[in-house]
C-alpha cells in the first residue's frame, strides 16, 4: 500500500486511501460500490454516455431525474410506469 502514500509521509491516511481505492476500480460503478462516490475514479468507460442517454429520455419523458433519485424503488418503478417507460431498461437507475 506504499503506492497510495501520495504525500509520501510514511503513512497512508483515509483520503489517499479512497483515492488509491478509486484509482483501482475497473468501472464506474466500482468506484461507486467501494467508497460511496466516484469523485476520483480515474478510469474510462461507457457508463457516462450510458447516463447521459438515460438522463435525456427520462427528461423528455418529463420525469426529473434527481427526483427519481431520491425515490425508493417502488416510487421509482410506479413513476416509470406512470410514462409507460419499459421497467426492464432502467434496472440500474
Amino acid at each position: 500500500m506504499d503506492w497510495m502514500d501520495f504525500n509520501r509521509d510514511g503513512e497512508v491516511d483515509g483520503f489517499e486511501t479512497y483515492v488509491g481505492l478509486q484509482m483501482m476500480a475497473g468501472s464506474r460503478q466500482e468506484a461507486i460500490a467501494l467508497t460511496g462516490d466516484d469523485a476520483f475514479y480515474t478510469g474510462s468507460d461507457s457508463l457516462e454516455e450510458d447516463e447521459d442517454e438515460l438522463t435525456d429520455e427520462l427528461e423528455m419523458a418529463g420525469l426529473d431525474v434527481d427526483e427519481l433519485a431520491d425515490m425508493d424503488e417502488d416510487e421509482r418503478r410506479e413513476a416509470l410506469e406512470e410514462v409507460g417507460m419499459d421497467l426492464d431498461d432502467y434496472d440500474n437507475f
